[in-house]
């Protein structure tokens, strides 16, 4: 059974870091039937450039005490592949998605995390820790400040996601919109469809049942079809099947 709670952002304006994702990790806990006391739960920091990675630890575990979570960094396992097989839940964190596909190339550790997901572990992820879970990063909004050995991700899910969506435009701006930018992927790349994950929201997954959560509708692009909005608590598995 394959389980994932892949978020768009961690911090909603003028809210705490995490905070406003709290509810939705406990209703995720409940429909896996998950306790986080005395369980393995590894965190994956390595999206952090300006700050350490025990600082992200330490910011992490401050945000998720009130759900009895208390992580440890995969940085600090002499064997981190090992860490992340053995165990219960395996969280990664946003920042920089091409730092963070360059670390997990470069440590040899996609393809654990790919096989313990695959195999029952549940799996977070918020921003760069969500479009790991797609076949590649080529759909992240990042800066490619590091160069990994390739695009390939986790392939955790058979679609793209966008996370951080938006429609605006800043006045004056006369750059490519974000909507803009994934029409170019979805011609160039027509058989793999791109959810536009806006702040606030969330996806549910389990084994091939895909939920939105949130307050927010996702936008769903798809090559040769209009754009569609999709409302939360939707299955928007039908919406993104590309046959």
């Amino acid at each position: 059974m394959k389980t994932l709670l892949l978020i768009s952002n961690s911090t909603m304006a003028g809210q705490q870091y995490l905070s406003y994702t709290l509810p939705y990790i406990r209703i995720f806990f409940d429909k896996i039937k998950f306790s986080p006391e005395d369980k393995s739960i590894i965190f994956i920091p390595y999206a952090a450039v300006t700050f350490s990675y025990d600082e992200y630890v330490n910011k992490v575990n401050q945000s998720l005490k009130t759900l009895n979570i208390t992580v440890k960094g995969i940085h600090t396992f002499s064997n981190p592949q090992e860490a992340i097989l053995n165990a219960d839940l395996i969280i990664t964190g946003g920042g920089n998605t091409w730092h963070l596909v360059k670390q997990l190339q470069d440590l040899n550790l996609m393809n654990s995390i790919f096989r313990a997901v695959s195999n029952g572990t549940p799996y977070i992820g918020w921003s760069a820790g969500s479009n790991i879970a797609c076949h590649t990063l080529r759909t992240t909004n990042d800066m490619p400040i590091v160069e990994p050995q390739s695009f390939n991700t986790l392939g955790l899910i058979n679609f793209q996601i966008n996370p951080h969506y938006i429609e605006a435009n800043p006045e004056g701006h006369a750059g490519e919109t974000r909507e803009e930018r994934i029409i170019e992927f979805i011609t160039a790349n027509p058989n793999v469809p791109v959810v536009g994950l806006r702040e606030g929201t969330m996806l549910y997954v389990m084994n091939n049942d895909i939920f939105l959560w949130g307050n927010k509708k996702a936008r769903i692009f798809k090559f040769g079809k209009k754009p569609i909005e999709v409302d939360t608590e939707s299955n928007i598995n039908f919406f993104i099947e590309t046959k």
